[in-house]
């Protein structure tokens, strides 16, 4: 913990109760939760914790490049504090999101009309597929 308050203070991140409860959260997880699962888990330890303390939170870790957002569905934002390149993959069952971290850029060799008009910095992709907890249940239905 004393490491994770050293980081975000030498980032000049004002570090409140509510605030350092997040962070702890967010450290490590790889569950790419929603601001609502940050917001019902922090409220347990902080009941007067407002939506708008986390999703700030969030906004101001995403804008310092702690964090990714992760938009599967419009309505519902998941938040990856992985903010190391890598790509991701998406249950179409359960919107259980899992990390990739092999690099593609050699497969993904962007056309001479594209290199021409842009200078690429970065990729992201997003693969589909179902989970294995989703697997099964499809498998019990039939």
């Amino acid at each position: 913990m004393k490491e994770l308050i050293a980081k975000y203070r030498e980032k000049g991140f004002k570090l409140t109760p509510q605030r350092l409860a997040i962070l702890k959260f967010l450290d490590g997880n790889t569950g790419h939760p929603t601001a609502e699962d940050i917001y019902n888990s922090i409220k347990k330890i902080y009941p007067t914790v407002s939506f708008a303390t986390v999703y700030n939170t969030l906004q101001t870790l995403g804008d310092k490049g702690e964090i990714l957002e992760i938009t599967i569905d419009p309505q519902k934002k998941h938040y990856d504090p992985n903010p190391n390149p890598h790509h991701h993959i998406i249950c179409l069952g359960c919107n259980k999101i899992g990390d990739i971290f092999e690099d593609y850029s050699e497969a993904l060799r962007l056309p001479n009309r594209i290199v021409e008009e842009f200078k690429p910095v970065g990729n992201h992709i997003n693969f589909y597929g179902i989970c294995r907890e989703c697997q099964k249940k499809q498998k019990r239905r039939n």
